[in-house]
């Protein structure tokens, strides 16, 4: 049940009775005077245990302690994917997730160098409560992501000449391309020998994201689409990340293999093969296809 901020005590009784969970609003709020607790009660969401007697019920209100929602944001989980995980929680809106996402005061506060949070918010399972502002839970998934930004890796960035909005860039799309971790440097080491040519990216995950299909199938118009984060027309990195990379991502994205792949094909759902030219790569794509088909 919810407590609101600024109930007074009177109210609080009420709320408790309508609610069946205490016997007596007098008794509730004789018991929290002779506490000397009655104007410190926390206000919050409750998970109060069937069978609670007065005391119990006042002990959760002066402690504060309100009810946890875990909250599980996927690796390679996206701003719309969070809005709509937070929405369904009663967290927070949806729209206001995506309004404070975007805006520019609150990025600054933050230090964030991008127009929006998507790929900067870190991918795990966190503990909200109820009435926490929209603000405060993006800032905390910021800041774990912040946290994973190790100063090896901001050496091996900066290396390559690469700032951490770039870095984030690169390991999104490579998390969105892979499937198990071990074929991440992998992965980036196609994408990093593709940058140093000047060869497109190619990266479908860049193009379902322009065009909102996260995860499905592309056609040839998507292809053709008009977008600085369709990676088939335009060269080099998008505008900016596409999902939230996680940890093993943003190390692949600075940490490539040294192989001098240029291809990748799915093998099956977990698997890639990898090609150092084209020929080989069409040979490959053939093959497995014909697989697929039989």
């Amino acid at each position: 049940m919810d407590i609101p901020p600024h109930q007074g005590l009177t109210g609080v009784a009420g709320r408790l009775d309508e609610a069946g969970v205490i016997r007596s609003p007098l008794g509730f709020m004789l018991l929290a005077l002779a506490r000397g607790t009655a104007r410190s009660l926390k206000a919050g969401e409750y998970e109060i245990p069937q069978g609670s007697n007065t005391l119990a019920v006042l002990t959760l209100l002066e402690g504060g302690r309100v009810r946890q929602h875990a909250v599980l944001f996927r690796e390679g989980g996206t701003l719309t994917e969070l809005a709509r995980i937070l929405e369904t929680e009663r967290l927070a809106r949806s729209d206001d997730v995506h309004r404070v996402a975007r805006d520019p005061v609150f990025l600054k506060t933050l230090d964030v160098q991008a127009e929006t949070l998507e790929g900067y918010l870190y991918p795990d399972t966190y503990q909200f409560v109820k009435g926490m502002t929209t603000e405060e839970i993006l800032a905390r998934m910021v800041a774990r992501m912040r946290d994973q930004i190790s100063p090896d890796l901001l050496e091996r960035a900066r290396a390559r000449e690469l700032n951490v909005h770039q870095v984030l860039t690169l390991a999104s799309i490579i998390e969105k391309e892979a499937v198990v971790r071990g074929e991440m440097p992998l992965i980036s080491a196609v994408f990093w020998n593709r940058l140093k040519i000047d060869m497109p990216l190619q990266a479908d995950p860049t193009v379902q994201f322009a065009v909102g299909k996260d995860g499905k199938a592309l056609t040839r118009a998507d292809l053709q689409v008009d977008s600085p984060y369709n990676t088939y027309r335009r060269q080099g990195l998008p505008p900016g990340p596409i999902a939230s990379p996680s940890r093993a991502a943003i190390e692949a994205a600075v940490k490539p293999a040294a192989v001098n792949y240029l291809y990748f094909v799915s093998v099956d759902d977990r698997r890639h093969h990898f090609s150092a030219n084209l020929a080989e790569h069409n040979a490959a794509v053939t093959q497995y296809r014909m697989a697929k088909t039989r």
